[in-house]
């Protein structure tokens, strides 16, 4: 069964006669694609009788068969000849078309087939871009993923040394927002160790909270605030009249 289809699918294929030597014109262009040598050409069709009991074409009418018909004519260069399977004299039923561009004869591809074609053109324009884009996919378990193209490393190597700009590690904003933070921490939460001499072992930093602090300290410095605060003065009186005395 495979080697029937692969017999029977001409598509791939086109037939030319170089030894014709008359122009091809339409009373001609049947003739020259009834050759023996012509592949798309069935022995076995009711032209081929015809031609054999002399007879002309408008004997194709009262026949039941497959034949070939004289379709479109471009003069001087194209020609289309349809194969059709006839059932009655007005009953037809299209089985190919052919057509003949500048000698060459091609058979023309059904509706099934153009499709079938743009979309495995298409399928292997996707997968051959997946497998590309797949090339430059690196992966490491310390960075991820990323993509590695070699244009990129060209240009890298390309390009001038001078042109790369130095960046900084942190910008002025960073660092000063850095330091409040550490400032913040550093107050709230103080060291408990320190460190008199690189290599010396850390001395522990003795710290007093509030509940450690004896009661009568805590109570004395309670009452300071109040005992230092000083008594409201009394209101100035201007002094008394002096009067004076009767004797």
């Amino acid at each position: 069964m495979a080697s029937m289809d692969l017999r029977d699918n001409l598509l791939g294929i086109s037939w030319v006669d170089s030894g014709w030597v008359p122009i091809l014109n339409p009373g001609n262009v049947l003739d020259y694609f009834s050759e023996r040598s012509n592949p798309f050409y069935d022995r076995t069709c009711n032209n081929e009788v015809v031609k054999m009991q002399r007879l002309t074409l408008d004997h194709l009418n009262q026949m039941v068969g497959v034949e070939y018909i004289l379709l479109h004519v471009q003069e001087p260069i194209l020609y289309i000849i349809r194969k059709q399977q006839r059932q009655s004299p007005t009953q037809v039923m299209p089985l190919s078309d052919f057509y003949i561009i500048a000698g060459v004869v091609y058979q023309a591809p059904d509706l099934g087939s153009v499709i079938s074609s743009r979309v495995l053109s298409a399928v292997h324009g996707i997968q051959s871009a997946f497998d590309e884009a797949m090339s430059y996919c690196r992966y490491h378990p310390s960075k991820g993923y990323w993509w590695h193209f070699k244009d990129q490393e060209d240009r890298e190597k390309t390009k001038p040394k001078s042109s790369k700009k130095k960046e900084e590690p942190s910008s002025f904003f960073q660092r000063q927002r850095v330091d409040a933070l550490l400032l913040d921490l550093r107050n709230k939460f103080p060291p408990t160790y320190y460190q008199p001499k690189p290599g010396e072992k850390p001395v522990p930093v003795e710290v007093k909270k509030e509940s450690d602090l004896p009661a009568e300290t805590v109570k004395q410095e309670e009452r300071e605030p109040a005992s230092k605060t000083p008594a409201p003065a009394p209101p100035s009186k201007p002094p008394p009249e002096k009067r004076a005395r009767l004797q």
